[in-house]
Parts: C-alpha cells; structure tokens; sequence
C-alpha cells in the first residue's frame, strides 16, 4: 500500500508531465482581452469584408471604392477569425493594386466608434 506523501508525490509528478505536453500549444485569445485599437498609417485603408474565397483569401470592398482580393497575414492568421461583414484594416501591395494584406480586423465596438467618427465615408454598410 502506497503512504500518502508517496502518492501525493505520483499525483504531483504526473501533473508535471502532463503540463510539458500543453507547453508547446497556441493559446487563442479571447477578443474580450484584445482592447488596443489599431488606426490606419500611410498607405492603409479601412475595408469591409465580402466575401470568404477559402485558403486565406477574402475579397473586401475598401474605403477607395475597390474591390480588393486580400490574403490574412500570417501573425493574425490564427488568432482572429474573420467573418462576412466584418470591418478590417488593409494594405494594399504597391506591385498589384487589385491585392492586399489584411493587417487588422477590428471588434464590433472598435467597428462601431470607428463608423461613428466618420472613418467609414466609402463603404455602404
């Protein structure tokens, strides 16, 4: 029969082995946690999502007027899930105008300030 601070210390040792495993996992964030808001810099535009093509490519209507095919980039490829309709932030690629990088998507509530300071003139949504 096993004493109790020897099985305490099985207990304990199998719990260590099992948190190595867990230590190599991405951690999803929660989008309740992401609370900065990140404004467009030179040469970036607001864009409202149409279309999911499938892969990483998503057509997206920009505040240019254009239509745009752009591709997730891959720091926020796992960790944001983009939606029809959601508001993202692009960069359109100086090489190919009718493509872009999509740098940011943005939460309803950021989404909703963001249309309510007037940022959103070029898109009809």
């Amino acid at each position: 029969m096993l004493t109790e601070p020897i099985f305490n210390r099985l207990l304990n040792r199998q719990y260590e082995v099992y948190s190595v495993f867990n230590l190599g996992k991405r951690k999803v964030l929660n989008e309740s946690q992401l609370k900065e808001m990140v404004m467009p810099g030179q040469g970036q535009l607001f864009g409202r999502v149409i279309k999911l093509v499938g892969g990483d490519n998503i057509i997206v209507r920009c505040t240019d007027g254009k239509i745009r095919t752009c591709r997730i980039r891959g720091k926020i490829k796992r960790r944001m899930w983009i939606r029809d309709n959601d508001l993202v932030l692009i960069a359109p690629w100086d090489f190919q105008t009718d493509k872009a990088d999509i740098i940011w998507r943005y939460i309803s509530a950021h989404a909703e300030k963001i249309k309510a300071d007037g940022h959103l003139a070029g898109l009809d949504a």
